[in-house]
């Protein structure tokens, strides 16, 4: 067994080192994780500079670009072979609802998923590594039943499956069983901050995140929230299927384009 970690966090970061630790007896484990923190940069790939892999004092090879650009970069020429298990995190925070468009955490994952190799993201709920070691445990067991049930074969145009699981910051025996959920909804992100720099120019800082908007029952938010590990199965098919016809019928009274 061949398995790629990754992160967002930065290859220092304990939610990496913790779990690289719960996986390593599992198998062949590589690590190839961003030089510094990269949260929220989602699927962004580095194409106008040059990309650099470095190994660290532990092992673990490090690269000044983003989550997408590691695994990217592992499957297309750095590693010499396709894992058999892309796996992401553990996040420091949740990755949850409208959180999952702008991870890294699980846009590393989902670079695997488009090289058609099986991949998971992990997160915890809450920022701050609490019980930590605990959720390590958690993605150890959950990769192992998955192993144990047989992996497809990781190859081109496989189709690989992509799971987003968070994992409450609980001691391992006060978690309560692990739920499928669909993801929840956050409200609007909070207004942009606005500051003026020394030299009297206008500087803007991202918002928060907007509170939940939808965390009923079978969402991952309700699941965590009562102590649950939530594991959501995500695909990158972006298409509105059920609006197709609709644009058909209106893109017939459109005036010629071209």
């Amino acid at each position: 067994m061949k398995i790629l970690v990754s992160n967002d966090d930065g290859f220092q970061a304990p939610g990496l080192v913790a779990l690289y630790e719960a996986l390593k007896d599992l198998g062949e484990v590589e690590v190839v994780a961003p030089e510094h923190n990269n949260s929220a940069k989602s699927n962004a790939l580095t194409l106008h500079s040059p990309l650099y892999v470095h190994r660290a004092a532990n092992g673990f090879r490090y690269v000044n670009g983003t989550p997408a650009d590691c695994v990217h970069i592992a499957l297309t020429g750095l590693l010499g072979y396709r894992p058999d298990l892309v796996v992401s995190g553990i996040n420091n925070g949740a990755n949850m609802g409208d959180d999952t468009i702008y991870s890294g955490t699980v846009g590393a994952a989902m670079e695997g998923y488009l090289f058609g190799v099986p991949a998971i993201a992990f997160s915890q709920v809450e920022k701050g590594w609490a019980h930590i070691d605990d959720a390590a445990q958690v993605a150890r067991n959950l990769v192992q039943q998955l192993i144990a049930q047989g992996l497809p074969q990781a190859q081109p145009d496989h189709a690989a499956w992509l799971l987003n699981v968070n994992i409450p910051n609980r001691p391992q025996a006060e978690l309560k069983p692990l739920q499928v959920c669909r993801l929840g909804r956050r409200h609007a992100a909070e207004q942009v901050i606005s500051q003026t720099n020394p030299r009297g120019d206008t500087m803007y800082w991202i918002g928060s995140a907007g509170p939940v908007k939808d965390d009923a029952n079978g969402t991952d938010f309700h699941a965590t929230a009562l102590g649950h590990v939530s594991l959501t199965p995500l695909h990158v098919d972006l298409t509105e299927h059920q609006s197709l016809p609709a644009w058909t019928q209106r893109a017939r009274s459109f005036k010629p384009l071209a």
